[in-house]
């Protein structure tokens, strides 16, 4: 989702905030472990997963650059509620705790922008969960890319939008097998909802 960067990075910057740079696949944060810094992705993507007994991971919401992460422990004190991994190699801005609430205090706006965004994400969960529920693949799936696209700024050109999840993410996005995402997508192109090229989605 193609969204303006959460905080002005200079703005960070000038309240201390500084640059780390993760691999892919690395863990930036374990699920059950407290909050120190805020998180914003100036490069790369990061996945947001709860990951079960057995290894497999439920993707909560993948986070595109000049997205934050992770905030809810800093206004309710309690441990993360997922696990942050670095879909690719990324470059993050971190800010202490302290010095967050310090900034959001001193800034309406920026406190204002974090209303709207958690109350986002509470929106597109209840969605979420609403359409498992329905246990609909075509359902579930064109909800999700639904979303993406009405988040995604190429819909104004009038460009169809290429989707960045790959198979296995949906599938783990939306509680389904693989095989039944691509059975699927598959059928959504034959009907003409989205558009398969060279093996990526449009849509």
């Amino acid at each position: 989702m193609n969204h303006q960067p959460s905080i002005n990075e200079d703005l960070l910057l000038s309240w201390g905030a500084t640059y780390k740079k993760v691999k892919k696949g690395e863990l930036i944060f374990l699920e059950g472990t407290h909050a120190c810094f805020y998180h914003q992705v100036v490069e790369g993507r990061v996945r947001w997963v709860n990951i079960n007994e057995e290894g497999r991971e439920f993707i909560q919401v993948i986070i595109e650059e000049g997205e934050s992460f992770g905030e809810f422990p800093l206004f309710d004190d309690k441990p993360y509620a997922a696990t942050a991994i670095a879909d690719e190699d990324c470059t993050l801005l971190r800010l202490h705790k302290s010095s967050f609430l310090q900034l959001i205090k001193a800034n309406f706006e920026v406190h204002f922008h974090f209303t709207r965004l958690l109350v986002e994400r509470l929106r597109f969960k209840f969605m979420t969960l609403k359409e498992i529920a329905y246990n609909n693949p075509e359902q579930r799936i064109s909800t999700l890319l639904n979303y993406y696209k009405k988040n995604n700024s190429n819909e104004i050109s009038g460009r169809l939008c290429k989707l960045h999840l790959t198979r296995q993410q949906i599938a783990d996005m939306t509680g389904l097998r693989v095989e039944t995402v691509i059975r699927t997508i598959r059928n959504l192109h034959d009907k003409g909802a989205l558009t398969i090229q060279r093996g990526k989605v449009f849509y």
